[in-house]
């Protein structure tokens, strides 16, 4: 992988990340065309969302570290279990847990079988369309202080499914919000802060796994010989897409206040087609780099 194929990927992931439309499938398939018969792998995916988490981390530091700075001092008897920021923090924790239990069972399907391109086309349209529906027929009456815990439980296993690439992190979760009565900026605040752990630990624990063998002379040459990404070409992504990712948040954020996911869910079914569209004519191959 060139730098130039490096930061394009970055872009990639920086402008799709915070969009309910799936970065991994948009990595996957740019990975594919700009390296045909090959694909970035699922490592470097995770390793460049922390880019784009750490945009997240900056843009709530304050609610991240108030509500982190509370849920320890209520351990330690100094803040009331039922401060709003207390349970806050329960419920990321609680919502957390399915995504990271399912990603550790089933690491060797979500890092190769399920990265089938097919499966990535039909979940863009197919998530597409639910994100259609929940957002028309919620009632987006209920804000965060009403977040209980099976709401925590529901947010987290819906966040579960963008492990199938196709399905968005944050259009999982914003499609669940929405169904369970949440407004669209409440849904997509809980999406956005229920992601900090799951990505960080997603990310770090593939860095753990894959930089080792990178900084090695060895690694670094079987790594060329495969086309899979340097060590330095995933730092100047990952720097990419934080950089970007930050701008792409706060403009989203602003979007959602006036505006319906609708042109979120014509984007994804045009996309999944087009996709479709590109298996069957045989341009892209949906099993390169699996």
């Amino acid at each position: 992988m060139s730098f130039i194929e490096a930061v394009i990927l970055g872009l990639v992931q920086a402008l799709t990340e915070f969009l309910p439309v799936s970065s991994s499938a948009h990595v996957r398939v740019a990975g594919e065309l700009l390296m045909p018969g090959q694909e970035p792998g699922a490592a470097f995916t995770a390793i460049i969302q922390l880019g784009t988490e750490t945009a997240v981390l900056i843009y709530f530091w304050n609610d991240i570290t108030r509500i982190i700075g509370k849920w320890f001092r209520a351990l330690a008897g100094k803040v009331a279990h039922s401060d709003p920021d207390v349970r806050m923090g329960w419920l990321v924790i609680i919502g957390s847990i399915p995504i990271g239990v399912l990603g550790l069972l089933f690491e060797e399907q979500i890092d190769h079988g399920l990265r089938n391109l097919y499966i990535t086309a039909i979940m863009l349209i197919a998530f597409g369309v639910l994100l259609g529906l929940a957002d028309r027929i919620g009632t987006q009456r209920k804000d965060l202080t009403q977040l209980t815990v099976r709401d925590g439980i529901l947010f987290g296993f819906a966040q579960a499914l963008a492990l199938i690439p196709g399905v968005s992190r944050s259009g999982g979760t914003i499609t669940a919000g929405l169904l369970l009565g949440y407004s669209r900026k409440s849904a997509a605040r809980y999406a956005f802060l229920l992601a900090v752990p799951a990505v960080f630990a997603s990310g770090l624990y593939k860095a753990a796994k894959e930089v080792p063998a990178l900084l090695s002379a060895d690694g670094r040459a079987a790594a060329a010989a495969a086309g899979e990404p340097s060590l330095l070409a995933i730092i100047v992504a990952t720097l990419v897409s934080f950089a970007l990712g930050y701008m792409v948040i706060v403009w989203f954020m602003r979007l959602i206040e006036t505006r319906t996911y609708l042109v979120f869910v014509v984007y994804r079914v045009i996309a999944g087609l087009v996709l479709l569209g590109l298996l069957m004519g045989g341009v892209i191959d949906p099993l390169a780099g699996t």
